[in-house]
This record gives structure tokens, sequence and C-alpha cells, in this order.
């Protein structure tokens, strides 16, 4: 499998990270598939690892070619040097229809690997804007100003309006066309109906940071094709509310 390479240079390069793949090797079983393993295997060399995606969410990914810019790149995201901004499809109407969400989140006491907004959790912050809504769903845009676990799906399901298909902090429904659209006629050649979106629908879109140089790096991933065929349909066949 050929990772798309967004940008690359000297030191560093974005790529975009199909949904579904993990960012570094499973520690229990190296022989699935990472997107760290699969971009050294296409480049012939080291790629740093300078942070993560959940292994649903697909888009931008940073990778320093020498440990030196490793360094760098990983003090320019500790110091929220990065502008990161995400799309979500999420469930409800969404009001007001942009805002910023601040609260602490820490690890569940009693869930392994799920997250909550806590008291004595670590800040987080998140800005949200609608950039589409329907009766039903909306497409947001998200810029976070923190990195924490979950963050994005955790302030979403805080504010009633948790991430399409999202099993830990959601419902995990997939998105089926006859849903939304009226006499919805099945194939004949199918025994039963496929989703259009059956994963986390959660896209990094953008990375936006400085080099050491000054010189000003910005990537963009469109939206995937699952995601894209769910606001096609949703734009096809329901009435958008703004």
């Amino acid at each position: 499998m050929k990772i798309e390479i967004l940008y690359e240079d000297n030191d560093l390069l974005l790529v975009n990270k199909p949904a579904g793949m993990l960012v570094i090797p499973d520690r229990f079983d190296q022989n699935i598939a990472s997107l760290n393993k699969l971009l050294e295997a296409q480049l012939k060399q080291k790629a740093w690892v300078v942070h993560r995606l959940d292994r649903d969410t697909s888009g931008v990914v940073c990778f320093a070619k020498t440990e030196a810019y490793h360094k760098y790149l990983s003090m320019a995201f500790t110091e929220r040097d990065v502008n990161k901004y995400y799309a979500g499809l999420v469930t409800g109407i969404v009001l007001p229809e942009q805002g910023r969400i601040e609260n602490m989140i820490a690890e569940h006491p009693y869930v392994a690997g799920k997250m909550i907004v806590a008291k004595k959790g670590k800040l987080s912050v998140t800005d949200y804007r609608v950039a589409e809504q329907w009766p039903l769903y909306a497409l947001m845009q998200f810029q976070i100003h923190t990195g924490r676990t979950h963050q994005i799906r955790v302030h979403m399901q805080s504010i009633g309006h948790p991430i399409v298909c999202d099993e830990l902090y959601g419902d995990g429904k997939p998105f089926y066309l006859s849903s939304v659209k009226r006499k919805y006629n099945q194939s004949k050649h199918d025994e039963e109906e496929r989703p259009l979106l059956s994963r986390l629908a959660l896209h990094s879109y953008k990375l936006e940071f400085e080099k050491e140089d000054g010189q000003l790096i910005s990537a963009e991933a469109p939206l995937p094709k699952d995601m894209a065929a769910m606001v096609n349909q949703l734009n096809k066949w329901c009435k958008p509310t703004q």
C-alpha cells in the first residue's frame, strides 16, 4: 500500500493517513500494518513519529526525517506551536453554531482506554464551527489547542453531539442511506444494506507550523471518500437547516 505524501523536504514529511491504520506498530502483534513501517519501506529510510491519530481517524500526520528535527517538531507540538484542524460528522443540531469547549479531561476511573470530563483532569481546549447542518447530523470543523487523548470525541459528547460511528463515546451505529432516503430500494444483489460510513467520522484535514528557519509549512488532506459520500447523500436527501 502506497502512502500519500502531502509535503516533503530534507527534514520532515506530512502524509495522509488512511482510516483504520495504526500510526505505530501494535505492541502485541508486529504483523499488523502501521503507517510508520509502511512509510519507512516506501522511503527506504527511517521516519520518526512526531504525533499520532486514533486508528480510525484519517488525515494529516507529521514525521521527521532526522533525530534532530524530531526533537524540534516534538517540542513544537508540546509547546502548542502547531495549528491542528479537523473535520467531523456529529449527531444532532448543534447550537450555538460556533464556540469554544474548555474543560478538564482525565482517564476514566473504571473503563480502560476511555476519557472523561473531570475536575482533576488536564486542561483541554477545542474551537468548533458548524460547516453544514442537516436535521439529524452536522459537518463540523475543529481547531484543537491542546492534544489530549480523544479530545474532540470527549468534547462533542460533553455537549450532546458525539461523533458519528463513535463506539466509545456515542452509539457506534453506522450510517445507512436508508436512514435518510425515502423509498429506499435495496439492490437485488445485496443480501443486506451496506453502510456508507462505518468508522469514526473524524478527519485531520490540516496541519500548519513554522520550521526552525521560519518557513511556514502547511498541508491539507481532503475529506476521505466515506465521509464525503455521507455528506453528498445528506445534501441530496436532507434539507439543510441553515
